[in-house]
C-alpha cells in the first residue's frame, strides 16, 4: 500500500500517547494540501476532535469543503471562533484590523481562540511541513506550545509532491477554489490568485506585498 511506512509511523506515535494518557486534537484549515494529514487520522482514530479556526472572514467554499471532508471521513470537526464581534474588529480610525493591522487581526481571529484549547490538551497534532517556508523548515517533529501542549507535526518531513501523490492515489477531493489558481488559501480579504511567473513557497498567496508570512499560530504558539 502507497504511504504504509508513513502512515504506520503516524501511527505508532499517537498510540505512544493514547498510552501515556495524553489527550489529543488536531487542527486544520481545509485546504487540500491539509487534507491528507485528517485522511490518515480518521483512519488511525476518528475520535480525535478537528478544531477549526472560522475566522468569519473565510471563503464561503472553505466551509463547504470543511464539512464535505467531514462527513466524507467521519471526522467530529468543531468551529472556535473569535469572542471579538466582528463589528469590534476595527482600529481607531473605524476600518477593518485587516486592512491596517493584519497582525492584530490574526491574533484576535487565531491566536486568542486557540489558546484555551491548547490549555485543554495534552498535544495538538499539526500538519506543518518544512518545505512550506523559512520558518518552518526550522521546526521539529514534536515541539512544546507557551500553555505547556506539545505540538505534533507528522507532516513535517513529506514534500509537496509526496502531499499531491497522496491525494491523487487516495481520489481526495480538491478545495473548489484550487482549480481557479489559489494556491493557498486563508481569509478572503488576504488571500489572492498567484499565476505561474509571481510563483515562490505555496504560501506567496497569503497578505501578497507585505512583510507578512504566518498569522502566528506556528511562531507565537511555539517555543
Amino acid at each position: 500500500m502507497a504511504f504504509e511506512q508513513e502512515i504506520e509511523l503516524i501511527r505508532a506515535k499517537i498510540d505512544q500517547y493514547k498510552k501515556e494518557g495524553k489527550t489529543m486534537f488536531a487542527g486544520s484549515s481545509f485546504q487540500t494540501h491539509s487534507i491528507p494529514m485528517l485522511h490518515i487520522l480518521s483512519q488511525i482514530d476518528k475520535t480525535i476532535p478537528i478544531y477549526f479556526l472560522n475566522t468569519g472572514y473565510l471563503f464561503p467554499q472553505t466551509i463547504e469543503y470543511k464539512d464535505e471532508i467531514a462527513n466524507l471521513f467521519g471526522l467530529t470537526v468543531i468551529d472556535q471562533k473569535s469572542s471579538t464581534p466582528r463589528n469590534m474588529q476595527k482600529d481607531s480610525n473605524g476600518r477593518l484590523l485587516f486592512t491596517s493591522d493584519p497582525d492584530f487581526c490574526c491574533h484576535l481571529n487565531k491566536i486568542v481562540p486557540m489558546e484555551p484549547i491548547l490549555h485543554s490538551y495534552a498535544i495538538w497534532i499539526n500538519g506543518v511541513r518544512a518545505d512550506q517556508n523559512a520558518n518552518r523548515a526550522k521546526m521539529k517533529e514534536e515541539q512544546q506550545t507557551p500553555q505547556g501542549a506539545m505540538r505534533y507535526h507528522p507532516m513535517l518531513q513529506w514534500t509537496k509532491q509526496m502531499i499531491w501523490n497522496y491525494i491523487k492515489v487516495n481520489n481526495i477531493p480538491h478545495h473548489p477554489l484550487d482549480a481557479q489558481g489559489y494556491t493557498s488559501i486563508g481569509c478572503e480579504p488576504c488571500t489572492r490568485k498567484i499565476d505561474s511567473s509571481q510563483m515562490g513557497d505555496e504560501r506567496m498567496a497569503r497578505w501578497f506585498g507585505l512583510n507578512k508570512t504566518e498569522c502566528g499560530l506556528h511562531t507565537e504558539l511555539i517555543k
